[in-house]
């Protein structure tokens, strides 16, 4: 048992050292990129993150129309559905995944970060928002800014 124990420490201290390089490459090459001033000019948005969202969302600015379909793609948008006299609004199932789960780091970071941000959480708290419906308001938010601000090239 000790034997093995070793060796199954080594295989984990080996991808751990794997997991630290390609971090440590995707940060390289997300600063050399020119849009990395932008994107990390974000409260709560670093080099990792924000290389994660730069992936996602790529950088052909004509690839989304507007911002709508930008925080529809990201699953920040919510579904609203109507008929007749009822009506429900809820979150977006489709979405990209891996772009959605950078947001929800991007704005629980940005908690901390930023006292707007604060203040726009706390708001939608107090209107009776959970804390993820909150958390995906403001990341709704922050994405049409990025849009905004990476469409006029604009820190």
């Amino acid at each position: 048992m000790g034997r093995q124990t070793v060796t199954l420490l080594r295989k984990l201290d080996a991808a751990c050292t794997s997991a630290d390089e390609l971090a440590e490459a995707a940060v390289e090459t997300f600063e050399g990129h020119p849009d990395s001033e932008i994107i990390t000019s974000f409260p709560g948005l670093g080099s990792l993150t924000g290389a994660r969202i730069l992936a996602e969302i790529g950088d052909n600015r004509s690839r989304f129309a507007d911002a709508r379909a930008l925080k529809s793609y990201a699953g920040a948008a919510p579904v609203t559905r109507a008929s007749g006299k009822s009506m429900s609004v809820k979150a977006r199932r489709i979405k990209n995944q891996r772009l959605a789960a950078a947001g929800y780091i991007w704005a629980f970071a940005s908690l901390t970060a930023s006292s707007g941000a604060r203040a726009h959480y706390d708001r939608r708290r107090t209107h009776g928002d959970r804390h993820i419906s909150a958390l995906r308001n403001l990341f709704n938010r922050m994405v049409g800014c990025l849009h905004h601000c990476l469409g006029n090239r604009v820190r």
